[in-house]
């Protein structure tokens, strides 16, 4: 019996091979009831194959995955009626009309709330009455998401939502996400666009080679990288030489007799940093977390530092 404390998403030891390419080596991924979880990795690292296997469209060779408790590959049916998913690429009845398209879309999907419905059309600014076949990639991306954001599905699986979209369109994507979390629904959301997952995840997976290099909240993520410190000091702050672990220092005299101070700090460093600044004199200080970009760039480049991270496989990939 599944209580509301399970994960809604539970993947553990996840195996999937095509012939000689192994593309799930391991991959684990828990996501939350309620939350956003950003799933990010490149072309091959296996996103795709994951979520295949959570839509029950294609069987793991190992592990264990579930969805709501149950089977995705046994309860397909029975699960799809509590999820909706939105592709990167999505493929239309071109003799119809979005509008047409959106209500089968619906009744697979198990029925939409007609006034979320409008609502999003609108805001979404589709032209509902035009036949697909005369739509852009955005248009029919927007049908899908006007179909699954009305549909009150428990779990929504957005895998590329807003590719085609405009930045306006992506900023109504992010206000839409957050209403259907606000309104009790759960988010696994894969996305190349940076801004995106970091502006909506309440958690992220980073994945490379099949399997899960980090995984946490951006701020314990954070915690295993650095903090870029800029910062202008009124004496020379000679100290910074004796600072385990600070990366790329570069004290430079500065006009006014003033010292342009730049280094990458450790989290655990910070405090220490600052303190030397300050008996600097501080004239200016600009300290910068790292973006998930930054994020994403170490775990690819040092096998995946972050909280719950595991080291990376063999070079392997995804098909598909």
């Amino acid at each position: 019996m599944r209580s509301d404390s399970d994960p809604v998403v539970h993947v553990e030891d996840l195996v999937k091979t095509f012939g000689a390419t192994r593309a799930l080596d391991g991959l684990d991924l828990d996501v939350r009831s309620g939350e956003v979880h950003g799933f990010l990795g490149p072309n091959g690292s296996g996103k795709s194959t994951t979520i295949r296997i959570l839509l029950g469209l294609m069987r793991a060779d190992s592990g264990r995955v579930t969805l709501f408790g149950r089977d995705p590959w046994r309860d397909a049916v029975e699960l799809h009626s509590r999820l909706a998913y939105v592709p990167g690429e999505v493929t239309l009845w071109p003799r119809l009309t979005g509008g047409q398209c959106i209500d089968i879309l619906g009744r697979a999907l198990g029925g939409l709330d007609p006034a979320r419905r409008d609502e999003l059309i609108e805001r979404f600014r589709l032209d509902p009455t035009k036949r697909t076949r005369d739509y852009s990639k955005g248009n029919r991306q927007k049908v899908s998401l006007v179909a699954a954001l009305a549909s009150g599905a428990e779990l929504l699986v957005l895998d590329e939502p807003t590719s085609g979209l405009d930045p306006l369109m992506e900023q109504v994507f992010q206000d839409c996400v957050r209403e259907a979390v606000d309104g009790g629904s759960t988010v696994l959301l894969s996305s190349h666009i940076m801004g995106e997952v970091e502006a909506l995840a309440d958690r992220v997976s980073i994945i490379r080679d099949g399997r899960t290099v980090s995984s946490g909240t951006l701020g314990e993520l954070r915690r295993h990288t650095s903090t870029e410190v800029h910062a202008v000091t009124d004496t020379e702050p000679r100290a910074l030489g004796s600072v385990a672990g600070l990366d790329r220092p570069r004290i430079e005299p500065s006009e006014q007799g003033r010292y342009d101070v730049r280094c990458h700090v450790p989290t655990e460093r910070l405090g220490e940093v600052t303190g030397i600044l300050h008996a600097a004199g501080i004239h200016t200080l600009t300290a910068t977390p790292p973006s998930l970009d930054d994020l994403f760039r170490s775990a690819y480049s040092s096998g995946g530092p972050g909280a719950g991270a595991t080291t990376s496989a063999a070079d392997t990939g995804d098909p598909r």
